[in-house]
């Protein structure tokens, strides 16, 4: 359910609903390299489309220089009405970056192997149902979040790297740049796991937590993460509080120092229990972490430049997104 910043639900979030006018524009964004079928993924969507009485759609495919962002800009630019995407989560994020704060309307065809934001949302995952979101569901605004550029001062709300579902610095990060690209491709999540394994006991982190120029919180961690959103692979949720529309941002200090203590906490979280060993969850809507080191960091699963700082604030209602109707 969406809800607005004071935790109830708040109908003014949808601007459109089922039965409103097809969109004059549409465009849609591939990333063909994390397709089996391009030619007949974009036959069936333009297929439910026409049928559906919306207007042909521009065609963009990603590249290696530009994974999504600049399309998604030049679709805005356009006059695209809805942008569509398919593609993984890194997809999907670089889109995001180039409609927040725009008109357009972003709808999500899964086609990763994480989809986090998909899942987060109640997208589904298979085209047909994902297409009905986007032909005849609710439209919501959601919240965007922004790491800012290594080194940059004060900077401007939406300057710097975009994300929708987290960020962080540390041990996540770490996994998701050792997770084996091939066993990804072939398995999904379970290149994760196995990245995990090499990372369980990685030196701790040395880490000061500052939140809306709170006072400093010292911490040993083995990874801090600024969630959007709070659901993990699997469903677990990792902050379960956190919602793509409160306008703040959820923050889990994860400490676990041996074996013992990652099954309590991996156990926790599992069973969504409100209060998990060795994981401490702050809220609000300018986060900044600081480490002794540059650490490996991470945006929606991509890694970004290593760092000894995580400065990221919140662009409360920036995305417009199609929903299926009720969520």
């Amino acid at each position: 359910m969406i809800r607005d910043h004071r935790g109830v639900t708040d109908t003014s979030l949808h601007s459109a609903r089922h039965g409103d006018a097809p969109p004059a524009s549409v465009a849609v964004i591939l990333n063909p390299n994390r397709l089996d079928d391009p030619d007949a993924l974009r036959g069936r969507i333009a297929e439910r489309l026409d049928e559906a009485g919306w207007p042909e759609p521009t065609w963009l495919d990603t590249t290696a220089e530009d994974p999504g962002t600049g399309q998604a800009r030049q679709a805005a630019d356009d006059g695209a009405e809805v942008v569509l995407v398919c593609g993984g989560d890194g997809t999907v994020r670089a889109v995001v970056e180039g409609l927040a704060g725009t008109h357009a309307a972003l709808g999500v065809l899964p086609g990763g192997t994480g989809n986090l934001l998909a899942g987060n949302l109640g997208i589904p995952t298979k085209l047909d149902d994902a297409l009905d979101a986007v032909l005849s569901g609710d439209r919501c605004r959601i919240d965007v979040g922004t790491v800012a550029d290594d080194g940059a001062d004060d900077p401007e709300p939406g300057d710097g790297t975009a994300f929708v579902v987290m960020a962080g610095i540390g041990v996540d990060a770490a996994i998701m740049d050792d997770a084996p690209t091939r066993l990804k491709n072939a398995a999904g999540p379970v290149a994760y796991v196995v990245s995990a394994f090499k990372h369980l006991f990685d030196d701790e982190l040395h880490v000061e937590v500052v939140v809306d120029d709170g006072e400093p919180l010292r911490r040993h961690a083995r990874s801090v993460i600024v969630g959007n959103v709070g659901r993990l692979q699997g469903s677990l949720d990792l902050l379960p509080d956190a919602e793509a529309d409160s306008g703040v941002l959820e923050v889990a200090v994860l400490a676990p120092r041996n074996l013992w203590h990652w099954l309590h906490l991996l156990v926790g979280v599992a069973l969504r229990r409100r209060h998990v060993p060795r994981r401490e969850v702050l809220r609000g809507s300018h986060v900044v972490v600081r480490t002794t080191k540059p650490e490996r960091r991470q945006v929606d699963g991509d890694v970004i430049e290593p760092s000894a700082v995580l400065d990221v604030t919140v662009r409360p209602a920036a995305l417009r997104v199609c929903v299926p109707c009720g969520c």
